[in-house]
């Protein structure tokens, strides 16, 4: 924009503004647009080429730069740590997630190595996480049922589950015709559900669509992992008293799953609980110590690694298994199974679940992401990360990988351990590989109750949310209650319905916002600046220049709210155009009848309605300031002028309000119905001898209103549009005062 100065560079206070506004380029079709961008994404250079591969492998990029001495040992650490600590929990989500222990160490495995290369990020760890593995557990068990294997879970001879080694035995339930027995078919669908929520995420990230994330806010997140927290805490509470109770399906899991535990409660097994009970009280005091003295401490202990240890040697020799019936992990058998095609046919069953999967997980990679990228001062790409989440899913999922996603405690661990990059990720990755190879069997003792506890305890940062919905309530109520509907629906009734229903939610609350806004008063400054603010809000303001009423709409106004903006403005000012008009075709055809003139009446009744509302403002409300109250006109005026129509009888009624100025600086957008409800409005006005101002609009909202031909340029029949309140409100005065009806200030 060019601005127009004065030659002795002195601005005139009564001068109007006037911006010119720069000159688009042509609107091109949409033809010549889609070739030009088809153009540009198929031509081919060097360094266009350069360009993608760097940026489809960022590892290409910060590897040649990596600082070997700087960041070496950090990373080491940091790598070991989180993969010694990967170890037990791997094992442990597989529980939760309805697969076989080494499972879970796979996924962790692969997930490591292929983040490491497609990764932006350099400090989250990507891999199993608790609510994902929820999602994934109720689909297994859910197409479990459905291909008719037993629901409740079977002790085999010699392990707690059907053990990898059974994968290729034919086993399997003759009825379906499938060489697979029920571990088997449990992580093909797994895998099933993991690929196809792998090809959304690519797909997305195909559309670059990464901006998505943005409209899943912190509480609905929060809330979805609260409520989900509490699901896996209630499926673990069999494990942990050592019940064999089927997981409920459909929906009010939550409430299905506690009159299962009370119903069968007497079947505890007592080895199982009491070896809960002791994990528990080694494990949460020892993690509210790590979290206590992490400042102090190099690097977390790792107590959930030690109680594993103990756990296993404590079951191994006291033979828990066989002399209390207590659930082991079984057999896990070392080294990598060959690689398998999902079974295409599941996934329509799964499709829908696999959406929420994706979603979820890509949401949490990518705001865990981007909060240590702010952090530590760089910048991540969403849509990449959208393609490394997704290449995370899809390719381990031929190795029988399930679900994955960035973590928020391993990468909080990984950060304060010294991480610089993702070399930590592949330390990690072959930390993991050892235990694959050589480590793994001597898990086969391990207690499920031992695992679950692993996870209840993992739960604690998720369930301390609860102690802060107090300070959320005081802070903002939308968010809050978005907290408490997300974590309700999600924990109580569905854990995917939970997500839909929080996005619904909080669109409905933005919408909602706009529903609310109010045309508001607006008063002028003492001081002599022209500054036009709520009286209600700040003290000392006077009303505007006698005639000239200031207004402001703080929303948008569009399809959805605009006969609410219109009944706003017309409650503000006092005025209904159409009741005015009705009242007063009335009170012609009365006088009509009596044989009077018709037009001095409707002035006298104008002049009647006018004193007897001021009268009730000013009771009600008083002076907007103390420097004003004894002036006339020191309120701002809250009542306008029913005219007549003629400017005399305009003029005979008590001075009322001749100009309505519209401040559209909160306006953010218009559409074809918000640019319509502003036409009717300024017609309405105009028929009661009443001129309707806009002032201060943005650049986007003027090329809404002349494309909507509310103000075409070169005419005089039509109202300009000001850049500020003070060029309308004089704009105004000098068209009452009988001055010229033109201005310069066309936007």
């Amino acid at each position: 924009m060019t601005l127009d100065e004065e030659p002795s560079g002195t601005e005139d206070p009564h001068h109007p503004l006037v911006l010119h506004r720069i000159k688009k380029d042509e609107e091109v079709s949409w033809r010549t647009s889609a070739t030009r961008q088809i153009r540009g994404h198929c031509s081919c250079t060097k360094d266009k080429a350069r360009a993608k591969l760097l940026g489809f492998f960022p590892i290409l990029k910060w590897l040649p730069r990596y600082q070997l001495r700087d960041w070496i040992l950090g990373d080491v650490m940091s790598g070991v740590i989180v993969g010694i600590l990967l170890v037990p929990q791997s094992i442990a989500y597989s529980l939760l997630a309805g697969q076989e222990p080494i499972y879970g160490l796979y996924t962790s495995f692969f997930s490591a190595i292929i983040y490491a290369f497609l990764g932006t990020s350099r400090h989250i760890s990507v891999g199993i996480f608790g609510v994902l593995c929820l999602l994934v557990g109720q689909v297994v068990e859910r197409e479990l049922a459905a291909a008719g294997y037993p629901s409740d879970t079977v002790l085999v001879a010699g392990g707690g589950y059907n053990t990898s080694a059974a994968l290729l035995v034919a086993q399997g339930n003759s009825s379906l015709g499938r060489a697979c027995d029920k571990s088997c078919y449990a992580i093909v669908v797994g895998a099933t559900v993991t690929f196809t929520a792998g090809v959304y995420q690519l797909l997305m990230g195909l559309l670059q669509v990464g901006f998505v994330s943005v409209y899943l806010s912190d509480s609905l997140l929060s809330g979805f992992a609260t409520g989900a927290s509490l699901t896996i805490l209630t499926s673990q509470l069999k494990y942990l008293l050592g019940l064999r109770i089927p997981r409920p399906q459909g929906w009010f899991t939550l409430i299905k799953t506690w009159y299962a535990l009370l119903t069968n409660l007497a079947d505890t097994n007592v080895c199982d609980l009491v070896t809960s009970l002791v994990c528990l009280l080694v494990l949460v005091p020892s993690k509210e110590l790590n979290d206590r003295f992490k400042a102090k401490l190099k690097a977390p202990i790792p107590f959930e690694l030690f109680v594993v240890i103990l756990a296993t040697l404590a079951s191994h020799f006291g033979r828990f298994h066989a002399e209390y019936g207590s659930g082991v992990a079984g057999a896990i058998p070392t080294g990598f199974l060959p690689p398998q095609l999902p079974d295409w046919s599941l996934i329509p069953s799964v499709a829908l679940d696999a959406f929420s999967i994706a979603v979820v997980g890509f949401a949490i990679t990518v705001s865990l992401s981007e909060m240590f990228a702010k952090k530590h001062g760089y910048a991540v790409d969403a849509n990449q990360e959208m393609y490394a989440i997704g290449f995370c899913n899809v390719l381990p999922s031929f190795f029988r990988c399930f679900t994955t996603s960035a973590a928020l405690t391993k990468t909080l661990v990984k950060e304060s351990t010294g991480c610089q990059s993702q070399v930590s990720g592949l330390v990690t990755a072959l930390v993991l590989l050892l235990v694959l190879l050589f480590i793994a069997p001597f898990f086969y003792s391990l207690q499920k109750c031992v695992l679950a506890v692993i996870i209840v305890v993992n739960l604690r940062g998720a369930l301390r949310k609860f102690a802060d919905v107090p300070r959320m309530w005081l802070a903002n109520r939308i968010d809050a209650c978005v907290w408490l509907i997300t974590m309700a629906t999600s924990a109580l009734v569905n854990t995917e319905l939970g997500l839909a229903v929080g996005v619904l939610v909080s669109a409905f609350c933005v919408l909602g916002r706009t529903q609310r806004a109010q045309a508001v008063a607006l008063g002028r400054s003492p001081s002599g600046r022209e500054l036009y603010e709520d009286p209600l809000a700040y003290e000392g303001l006077r009303a505007p220049p006698g005639g000239v009423a200031v207004f402001r709409y703080q929303a948008p106004v569009y399809y959805a709210n605009q006969s609410l903006f219109k009944s706003s403005l017309f409650r503000a000012t006092g005025l209904d155009p159409v009741e005015e008009k009705a009242r007063r075709r009335k009170l012609e055809k009365k006088k009509k009848k009596d044989g009077g003139n018709p037009g001095e009446a409707a002035a006298a009744a104008a002049a009647a309605d006018v004193a007897a509302l001021r009268r009730s403002d000013d009771a009600e409300n008083g002076a907007v300031g103390e420097e004003g109250a004894g002036e006339p006109d020191a309120g701002v005026t809250k009542v306008l002028m029913p005219a007549g129509k003629r400017k005399e009888e305009t003029a005979a009624a008590a001075g009322g309000v001749h100009s309505v100025v519209l401040d559209c600086s909160a306006v953010l957008f218009l559409d074809t119905a918000g640019v319509d409800a502003l036409k009717e409005v300024r017609t309405d006005y105009q028929d009661l001898g009443v001129r309707l101002l806009l002032a201060r609009c943005s650049a986007s909202v003027l090329d809404t209103l002349a494309r909507g031909g509310y103000s075409p340029r070169n005419t005089d029949r039509e109202e300009p549009v000001f850049f500020s309140i003070g060029d309308a409100v004089r704009y105004a005065q000098n068209v009452s005062n009988g001055g010229e009806d033109k201005c310069d200030t066309y936007c």
